[in-house]
């Protein structure tokens, strides 16, 4: 039997996992674009060349600094433009597919890094994250939408959580480059992270045309045998197996059904009965998985690390991203031993107890045991963050929508998120800087993030479905049933969509019930 993390194949599941996993692992890789560029532009600020050849004036020091309106432009206009490219992730995944939709994407984002490379100041530098972040946001929505549609039931979860380890893996490969390049003299140090962007584009865009297109878009076309043929390769059968034409015929008839059903395909379609309910909830998903805070840490952690007195910034940059990504891996286990809604849960309780212990150490000491206590503290807020919303954010809404919809709607709540992303970036620097017209909030800032883990956990208890163990059919039908309370969700079996749905079901509460 299959096993991945623990997680292992369930007996009566004919077939092999091992094709799905193998290339939803890989279609993970979209989120080394992400987590990489977050990571290149937090060291780069941070460069005292970058900071020489891009800033227009003096500090009262003498020195060559960028300005907070600079520095908030050249980190959040990338953000800017995710945002619009989430929002096209919906006709490119439709029209194009799923598959050329994140070759298109690569092809963008390449031309971005082709304009920061070249660039010696801001506005061509901002003009090239702009169209980097339009690659990207379309990334960030046709991937999990892709693994999603393409997983067995039973480890989507896990496959899709893989796509948060790819963002915190690139992260950390852009710490490892900084570290390597800061202290150049010259336009390598800025110029050799942003340029190793176009390799990440490559593999991706490389691998992904030697890869099927999902069964439920194909099925979404009307391409049956396509279908077929592909379901296959994914669950390593043969096209005309029974289990893979049974499958096939389930996801058809539900999409049939959805068709059949009151409501069109259109956005506004989308802010109608319980597919507003859905959206709401995969904006708000999105929308706390920013307000957490922890963009502040992987776009500013190595100048607000600087602010504070700490020495080698650097360096605890390089470990604050270290254990973001040894933290995503025990997330990718639970969500599917614990489930998504619980995980969530645990998160954000763990998040609000870090923070404010960040805060109060920050605002009320100033000593190296206090700068080790921040460390500390902020390095276990990275792991509840990793360990949970980090990856639940991107797995929970990539199946929370119905197949009509689940393009569009994906995109909109990515969109979501990218907007609130692009609202922290900006706003960061006037919120901790000092300076005239600043806040200068400093360390205080992890009181605003600390509550705002507290709204976390209670949307999640008010409004998220645990999702864990169903089909995304069952899942349509869960959402369908209006009087059903989120916080008893995790009771509800499927009735529609077939006796191993309810099997596996009753199988998993049977032997969470025993190891209690």
């Amino acid at each position: 039997m299959v096993k991945f993390l623990g997680i292992r194949k369930p007996d009566n599941v004919p077939g092999s996992a091992g094709p799905a996993i193998v290339i939803g692992i890989f279609v993970a890789f979209g989120g080394i674009l992400f987590g990489y560029d977050t990571g290149s532009i937090n060291g780069i600020l941070g460069m005292d060349y970058f900071q020489k050849e891009f800033a227009t004036e003096f500090q009262d020091n003498g020195e060559w600094k960028l300005s907070s309106g600079q520095t908030s432009l050249v980190v959040s206009i990338l953000s800017l433009g995710t945002f619009f490219g989430a929002l096209t992730a919906a006709p490119t995944a439709d029209v194009l597919g799923r598959r050329l939709g994140l070759v298109a994407s690569c092809a963008i984002f390449s031309v971005g890094v082709a304009l920061q490379t070249a660039a010696t100041a801001i506005p061509l530098f901002a003009a090239g994250r702009a169209i980097a972040g339009f690659g990207v946001g379309i990334v960030s929505a046709i991937v999990p939408l892709y693994q999603s549609e393409s997983a067995p039931k039973w480890i989507r979860g896990t496959i899709v959580g893989a796509y948060q380890l790819a963002i915190t893996i690139g992260l950390l490969l852009a710490a490892c480059v900084n570290q390597a390049t800061h202290e150049m003299p010259t336009k390598a140090s800025y110029r050799i992270p942003v340029a190793l962007q176009f390799l990440w584009a490559a593999i991706l865009a490389g691998g992904m045309l030697a890869l099927p297109e999902t069964p439920r878009y194909l099925i979404k076309k009307d391409r049956y045998e396509d279908a077929l043929k592909s379901l296959g390769k994914l669950r390593k059968l043969d096209p005309n197996h029974e289990s893979v034409k049974a499958e096939l015929d389930e996801i058809k008839a539900n999409y049939e059904h959805e068709l059949s059903i009151a409501g069109g395909t259109g956005y506004a379609d989308l802010f109608k009965g319980r597919n507003r309910y859905r959206l709401f909830v995969g904006c708000g998903i999105q929308v706390l998985q920013q307000l957490t805070g922890v963009n502040f840490i992987f776009y500013y952690g190595t100048t607000f690390f600087k602010s504070t007195g700490i020495k080698n910034p650097f360096l605890i940059g390089l470990t604050t991203n270290l254990v973001n990504v040894v933290s995503t891996v025990p997330g990718m286990y639970l969500v599917e031993r614990i489930g998504r809604r619980q995980l969530l849960l645990m998160g954000a309780a763990g998040m609000f107890i870090c923070q404010y212990i960040v805060a109060i150490v920050g605002v009320t000491t100033e000593s190296d045991v206090a700068n080790k206590v921040l460390i500390a503290f902020v390095c276990f807020y990275i792991f509840f963050f990793a360990s949970s919303w980090g990856p639940v954010g991107w797995v929970y809404t990539g199946e929370l929508y119905s197949l009509k919809t689940r393009a569009k709607s994906l995109s909109i709540s990515t969109a979501a998120n990218w907007l609130l992303n692009f609202a922290i970036g900006y706003a960061t620097p006037y919120l901790v800087d000092e300076g005239k017209g600043n806040a200068n909030l400093g360390a205080k800032v992890f009181f605003v993030w600390g509550s705002c883990c507290a709204v976390c956990f209670i949307f999640v208890w008010f409004f998220v479905y645990e999702t864990k163990g169903h089909s995304l059919e069952a899942i349509d039908e869960m959402f369908e049933e209006s009087n059903l309370k989120a916080w008893n969700s995790s009771k509800f079996v499927s009735r529609r969509v077939g006796q191993d749905e309810i099997e596996h079901v009753d199988v998993t509460e049977k032997k969470n019930h025993s190891e209690a």
